[in-house]
């Protein structure tokens, strides 16, 4: 029988400090209806957003829907009144949010908005076998990436496009633009963006490693933000012609702003999309005298999504991936990815490909 991930529910435990177990559940398969398409699920990936939600860290936390807002699959039956019958037997990225068609200021209806997976608003998911969703809930994944690849793709894609594309105006050719913590997926993600736009990229990590990583994938230059003159490093790097930043794309936070500061143009943007140091940043009036905007930015809308996988397959953009692991019901792998993901060691998205539904699990 089809399968979908969830997570158990334990009594006690407060928010960071309990972490709910996941298991798997057999469900009958759906069946679509009027608008509405099965899709069969080969892959998904996991975000950040999915280990916070273990802890109790995330608003809405639904104990029965399937976990996960990342997938491919393949469309194996259209209800009635289907338009897109086109995408019948085609390989398809669904969108990883619910309630944002186009509007570029934020969602029409933020009380309607919602990343899918194990969220009270949507019963979306995609951690499951089969999915049922509206016909314009999906895109045709391009043809070049595998399914791990397409699963890899929709939330950072989306994020990154929107903080990159959308936000910080600074996606053309010969811009520069850094990206902090580089390894993460939507830093990842602004990186392959913004090199097939033929932007300068810069990124920071207190990695070597991975910074090296990022320079493979066509960055700049990199530096370890642990130094105390990071700053000064980044300014040496920067082109003796364009000795300055467009934009920032920043997912930390911290004291990005009085940081960077000295090195963004007049009027130049900083794009945040997360605050993983603090839930607060301080803004100094050297930004203020510098007309320097400071833009918040996250997930985006359907047309957005649209755009992105558009781009993503002119300019055959792979999404990098960290690690694989196979099998629905393998929650000894799923739970190491998970472990993965909370010692930082990823260094591009961490992916499950699906056995088949018949498949034993592993619980």
């Amino acid at each position: 029988m089809p399968r979908i991930l969830t997570l158990q529910q334990i009594e006690g435990g407060k928010p960071g400090e309990v972490y709910y177990p996941i298991q798997i559940k057999e469900v009958p398969k759906p069946s679509p209806g009027p608008g509405e398409l099965l899709v069969r699920i080969s892959a998904a990936a996991l975000n950040h957003r999915d280990l916070f939600i273990r802890r109790h860290q995330y608003p809405a936390i639904s104990f029965t829907s399937p976990l996960f807002a990342d997938g491919y699959g393949t469309v194996v039956e259209a209800g009635p009144n289907v338009t897109r019958k086109d995408l019948l037997h085609k390989p398809v990225l669904l969108t990883p949010m619910r309630g944002w068609e186009s509007s570029p200021a934020g969602p029409e209806d933020a009380r309607k908005f919602a990343v899918i997976g194990c969220s009270k608003i949507t019963e979306a998911g995609t951690g499951q076998d089969y999915i049922v969703v509206p016909e314009d809930e999906v895109e045709p994944a391009p043809e070049h990436l595998s399914p791990g690849e397409g699963a890899a793709l929709p939330l950072v894609g989306l994020t990154g496009w929107r903080a990159l594309v959308t936000k910080s105006g600074a996606a053309f050719p010969g811009s520069n633009i850094l990206v902090t913590g580089i390894g993460g997926g939507v830093a990842l993600a602004v990186l392959q963006f913004a090199v097939a736009f033929g932007s300068n990229v810069y990124v920071s990590s207190s990695d070597p490693a991975k910074l090296e990583q990022a320079k493979a994938l066509g960055a700049k230059g990199g530096i370890n933000y642990r130094s105390e003159t990071w700053e000064k490093e980044l300014a040496a790097l920067l082109p003796k012609d364009r000795p300055y930043l467009d934009a920032v794309i920043d997912g930390a936070g911290g004291k990005l702003v009085s940081k960077t500061v000295r090195l963004l143009k007049p009027g130049g943007v900083i794009s945040q999309y997360g605050m993983t140091v603090s839930p607060k940043m301080d803004w100094v009036m050297q930004a203020v005298l510098a007309n320097v905007e400071l833009k918040g930015t996250t997930m985006g809308s359907k047309q957005e999504f649209k755009d992105m996988v558009a781009f993503v397959k002119e300019k055959k953009i792979t999404p990098v991936i960290s690690k694989t692991v196979k099998g629905l019901g393998n929650l000894d792998a799923i739970n190491s990815l998970f472990q993965e993901m909370d010692e930082g060691k990823q260094f591009g998205k961490l992916v499950v490909e699906f056995d088949s539904e018949t498949s034993s699990s592993k619980l």
